[in-house]
């Protein structure tokens, strides 16, 4: 029998980056969501794993354009992060008063970050709550240095 209160302590310890995931409905919406589990999946081709809650809007937008942007969090940018946790009435809103430019994608890149990836998804596996998407990495940029915003740094949990 699954001991529950194992399985989410266990489950939480497992370190997780945070990242703003960007995405579009192809036309002129834009949404993005605070995004924690992620990781790189291959060097050849350049893949990114996306996990997304099959109930929010954004991963409707993955799913009809294929297309999704990571920008990478810095250290220090909690606020940033919960401004994109909360979902909001219109799409778009979130980026209202945050700095972003349109990538190659048609994604949304919040400029203030440490830089962005954004992928071509190639590949989908729908279990449980998210989707896991995979992505080739179409496109690059740096921003600047500095360290990852990290889960655990910020006392929440999303995990367990």
């Amino acid at each position: 029998m699954l001991d529950e209160q194992a399985k989410k302590t266990i489950l939480r310890k497992i370190p997780h980056g945070l990242y703003i995931c960007g995405v579009t409905d192809g036309n002129e919406e834009v949404n993005g969501f605070t995004a924690s589990w992620v990781m790189q999946g291959s060097f050849e081709p350049p893949l990114v794993v996306n996990c997304v809650n099959t109930s929010s809007i954004s991963h409707s937008m993955i799913k009809a354009t294929n297309v999704f942007a990571l920008s990478v969090l810095e250290a220090g940018q909690k606020d940033l992060a919960q401004k994109f946790f909360k979902p909001m009435r219109r799409v778009g809103n979130k980026f209202e008063d945050v700095p972003f430019y349109l990538g190659e994608t048609g994604c949304p890149i919040i400029s203030d970050t440490l830089g962005f990836v954004e992928c071509r998804v190639i590949g989908s596996v729908e279990k449980g709550d998210h989707t896991v998407f995979v992505g080739e990495v179409i496109a690059a940029g740096v921003h600047r240095d500095g360290a990852p915003l990290l889960l655990e740094t910020t006392g929440w949990n999303y995990g367990g």
